[in-house]
């Protein structure tokens, strides 16, 4: 019972204080409403006696001023009472939006009716008459709102004033009259502490041009931004098109280079969370908004099948691709998640951004160890496989070709026969388009890749390759090399200028793998509508302004020459392979030469008895002779035949 009185008496003292708490909190506020309420009821009686109205009616005004003196306390006790009643009180006016506005008009107007009412009332009893005319108490109750609507938002508007003259708003023009334009214009206008100010907006539709949009004028269409940017003494461009194309996105950043003006970008679509989007998400442009195109419209449904309710083995889990394979394999809730990886650290932080989720497992293991990798397939028991483990950087395997020999090749092997003995129903294999026409270690290692893969023609089973270019902020990429060395003041290293590459977005590039995956049947090897490849020299110039400097004057721009193993040129498909369409308008398919599995198996034995006898050099040589070698037997399939 003791325990009981005590957590009573604890309650008891936690609400008083509160109750204290607020009372302090609120005090000033209160305060300065019963004080402002003085004047707004005297300035209508003192205009009322003096005002020419007719006559002035008993009571004289020395009576009414008397009055005045203690019915003011009845005036302020009601409005106090009716202002904490509506909660006046207890609010952050500073954020205070319309719906607050409503409450002082509210409060103040009820408070008005109660004071009459206590003057008619009054009017009986004491007074005998009433304290004050009934007119005076009407025009005050009405100042009422104002004065209450002023103390709360004076703070706001002075605010306002005082940055609009310490601060500048940057002259803003924004391009898309879009919803998503809609929707940054309105939180601008919410928010003038964001230092925008928006001057007009442009849109191709000629529909809108001519019209307003939250009034901002929409003054003409993309073809009218050069001579806008000048004319209108605009600061900085807002590209507010969430979907928008790598042309348009070139388009107004080349008329913003030239008129030397800022470019800032709402996030694309796939970044936009929830559908909205607020003057918090404008980011400075990215060489991805430069370079990306139109994410690859994935069919959601087939993806969906195929990974619903199915055991699925990443490996590589830990690397750029794997990682965002196991992110967006996640969101078709698959029955269970396994992540190899033979990196700790890259395994731990996969894990991590994964934390919660269910069904999600990790297992650190090297390909190479067949024995251990046959185990872990027959205890798991996988449907589904992405395999991105590999060794990717040129230079690196060009000095360590046995590297690129026992994880690329053997690895790959040891884990198409696990699946083919555990009955995987699909086996992707992540390939690059340098396998094609190879010069290099690491191209010709996926070209081999690419050949055990697809030897196998397990009846139950659809084993497939899919190719892309370069990945667009990839570990040890180009893109974070320049960005590197730009970091560092320069200079920037080009092997030659006439090198390009192809480009994709790791989000596009695991779209890819996933509906390659859904496509499967046997055999293929999927390729992106990868557009034209980029200059990598034109591409290491814009970098260097997208960082605010000029090239050759702020940065400079050194070439080195080719490294070893490098050509000027990717392909994504080979001269003799057919590239046929699929059922996705962005995907396409090819079937190039094989090797038969005879001949596969012996060249595999020949360049292990290199790497046990030979040098490093003959093994480099061997595999590049052995993949560029024309040498399918009677059991080889012809490019395109099926």
């Amino acid at each position: 019972m003791a325990a009981v009185e005590k957590q009573a008496y604890i309650g008891a003292a936690r609400w008083w204080v509160r109750l204290l708490t607020r009372i302090r909190r609120d005090f000033p506020l209160a305060i300065l409403d019963a004080v402002v309420l003085v004047p707004l009821y005297l300035i209508p009686l003192m205009v009322r006696f003096e005002a020419p109205i007719g006559r002035v009616p008993t009571p004289s005004r020395a009576n009414y001023l008397l009055n005045f003196r203690s019915f003011i306390f009845v005036i302020i006790a009601i409005h106090l009472l009716t202002n904490f009643s509506c909660g006046l009180y207890g609010q952050m006016w500073r954020f205070a939006s319309v719906r607050e506005a409503r409450r002082v008009v509210v409060a103040a107007g009820i408070g008005g009716v109660l004071v009459i009412f206590a003057d008619i009332v009054m009017g009986l009893w004491p007074y005998g008459h009433r304290p004050l005319p009934l007119l005076v108490v009407g025009v005050g109750a009405c100042l009422a709102v104002m004065g209450f609507g002023l103390i709360r938002f004076y703070g706001r508007l002075f605010a306002f004033k005082r940055r609009e003259v310490v601060e500048t708003p940057a002259r803003i023009l924004v391009v898309g009259a879009g919803e998503a334009g809609s929707l940054v214009l309105r939180d601008i206008m919410r928010s003038p502490d964001c230092g925008l100010r928006p001057i007009g907006i442009i849109d191709d539709n000629p529909k809108k041009i001519g019209r307003a949009l939250g009034g901002v004028p929409i003054l003409g269409g993309r073809s009218s931004l050069p001579d806008l940017l000048g004319k209108l003494d605009i600061d900085q461009v807002l590209l507010a098109v969430p979907s928008a194309t790598s042309e348009l996105v070139r388009d107004v950043a080349g008329a913003c280079e030239k008129e030397d003006v800022r470019l800032r970008v709402l996030p694309s679509v796939n970044e936009v969370v929830n559908g909205t989007v607020t003057v918090r998400d404008i980011r400075d442009l990215s060489i991805e908004d430069i370079l990306g195109r139109q994410q690859v419209d994935t069919d959601l449904v087939a993806v969906a099948a195929m990974l619903r309710g199915r055991r699925v083995l990443i490996t590589g889990a830990g690397g750029s691709i794997g990682s965002e394979i196991a992110r967006q394999v996640m969101q078709f809730e698959p029955a269970h998640l396994l992540l190899l990886d033979h990196d700790e650290t890259h395994l731990h932080d996969v894990r991590a951004d994964l934390d919660g989720a269910r069904g999600v497992d990790t297992v650190l293991a090297d390909i190479r160890d067949q024995g251990r990798i046959l185990h872990i397939f027959q205890s798991f028991s996988p449907e589904v496989v992405f395999h991105a483990a590999a060794h990717k950087h040129v230079p690196i395997l060009e000095t360590y070709p046995e590297e690129a020999l026992a994880t690329n090749i053997i690895g790959t092997a040891n884990l198409a026969d696990a699946a083919v003995e555990s009955k995987v129903s699909r086996f992707v294999l992540i390939s690059t388009d340098k396998a094609v026409n190879p010069v290099s270690v690491m191209g010709t290692s996926k070209w081999f890749t690419e050949q055990i893969v697809r030897s196998l023609r397990p009846s139950s089973s659809a084993f497939c390759a899919v190719r892309f270019g370069n990945v667009l902020g990839s570990r040890g990429s180009v893109i974070p090399t320049f960005l590197k060395q730009i970091q560092h003041g320069g200079p920037v290293t080009v092997t030659d200028p006439s090198m390009a590459r192809y480009f994709m977005s790791v989000q596009e590039a695991v779209q890819l793998v996933l509906q390659a995956a859904a496509l499967a049947k046997g055999g293929e090897v999927f390729t992106l509508d990868m557009g034209e490849p980029m200059n990598i020299l034109e591409l290491a110039k814009k970098l260097i302004r997208l960082s605010g400097r000029v090239p050759g004057r702020d940065i400079p721009v050194e070439v080195i020459g080719p490294r070893p193993g490098e050509k000027m040129v990717e392909e994504i498909v080979g001269a003799e392979e057919e590239r046929l369409p699929t059922s996705h308008p962005e995907i396409s398919v090819s079937y190039p030469p094989e090797l038969g599995r005879a001949s596969l198996r012996r060249a595999m034995w020949e360049l292990e008895a290199v790497a046990s006898h030979g040098t490093r050099q003959e093994l480099a040589t061997a595999m590049k002779d052995l993949a560029n070698q024309n040498w399918l037997d009677g059991s080889a399939a012809a490019g395109g035949a099926r």
